[in-house]
């Protein structure tokens, strides 16, 4: 990947064979819920999760894909409210597969298929309406496809 990639304000999880992009807000809960990906990983609810970045990112069109890395300085870290910053096992670079909007005002109940476009690569995507737990609709999302 390019030194000059873009970076970006959002935490990346890889979940399965495909990583979901956090986005939101200062203090909309992106790491919280990356790390309760990684928790749902182990507790058996899906198959595989690991960090990739948490915090700034960086992003990449390649061959038609986005790949997502941590930025260097913050490589297999990650900020535990009540705790700090923590270290955990990371990936070095994976294919995203999701992006998650958080505390997003354009949240809709039933929303129709949606897509976000990050450079010039349309992807699927989820916006968590502010006060929602995004755990849910997120494992949701992960295990099930729409009609």
């Amino acid at each position: 990947m390019a030194d000059d990639a873009p970076s970006v304000h959002a935490s990346a999880v890889l979940a399965g064979a495909r990583a979901v992009l956090i986005r939101g807000p200062a203090g909309s809960g992106k790491s919280r819920l990356a790390l309760a990906i990684i928790e749902a990983a182990q507790m058996g609810l899906l198959r595989f999760a690991r960090l990739v970045g948490d915090d700034r990112v960086h992003l990449e069109a390649c061959n038609g894909r986005l790949i997502v890395r941590p930025a260097d300085a913050l490589a297999g870290l990650i900020e535990v409210r009540g705790l700090g910053i923590r270290r955990l096992d990371y990936e070095p670079r994976a294919v995203v597969g999701l992006i998650v909007d958080l505390a997003a005002p354009d949240a809709e109940r039933m929303p129709g298929a949606e897509e976000a476009t990050i450079c010039g690569i349309p992807l699927p995507h989820l916006a968590i309406a502010p006060g929602i737990e995004p755990l849910p609709p997120l494992l949701a999302a992960l295990r099930t496809q729409a009609r």
